[in-house]
């Protein structure tokens, strides 16, 4: 309902248009060594797949991979409401303090300040959903480096999935450098 009233309204600098919300896709990563952060995330409407996506992720969690509703604080939960699920399995206490810690806490303040800025529209915070897969490495140890790594690549995954970047002709510009971001060679 309110979605196809907001859909001709501008969100970015760039001035692009949201032209369809059932499924915006976006990655961002930012850092280096172990404190590294790598954001994949989806972001549209309730009823559609990302909608399927939250539900299952919620009420079928994978063992050592657990979804968790992201928050601000105790009953203070984001809008639009997200759900973050760490991408690599956490096996011990010191990685899930870090992890639904300091990286939980910058995907929320990440949220809510693209809310705040006219990236994700205000106006549809309660008609869609976001899901953030959230990479924390196991000897990662500098939360307060997590935080800001984690703060910085969702933010920046959410802008590129709202804006549609990287385009088809960015990945066939770029295509001859392609390389695994953690090795020199392709």
């Amino acid at each position: 309902p309110i979605i196809t009233e907001i859909l001709s309204l501008t969100f970015s600098s760039k001035a692009e248009k949201i032209s369809d919300f059932r499924l915006k896709v976006g990655e961002s990563l930012v850092g280096s060594r172990a404190e590294l952060a790598h954001i994949d995330l989806l972001i549209g409407s309730k009823d559609g797949p990302v909608g399927d996506a939250y539900a299952r992720a919620l009420t079928h969690p994978a063992k050592g991979r657990e979804g968790l509703q992201v928050i601000l604080e105790p009953n203070m939960q984001v809008k639009p409401a997200t759900i973050m699920i760490p991408t690599v399995k956490v096996t011990s206490l010191r990685h899930a303090s870090l992890t639904y810690g300091p990286a939980q806490a910058a995907v929320a303040k990440a949220v809510m300040k693209c809310v705040e800025d006219g990236i994700l529209p205000k106006e549809a915070a309660e008609d869609i959903l976001i899901v953030v897969n959230v990479f924390v490495h196991p000897s990662a140890s500098a939360r307060k480096r997590i935080f800001i790594n984690n703060y910085k690549a969702t933010r920046n995954a959410i802008r590129k999935a709202m804006e549609g970047l990287p385009t088809v002709d960015d990945g066939i510009k770029n295509a001859e450098n392609a390389r695994h971001p953690f090795r020199n060679d392709p």
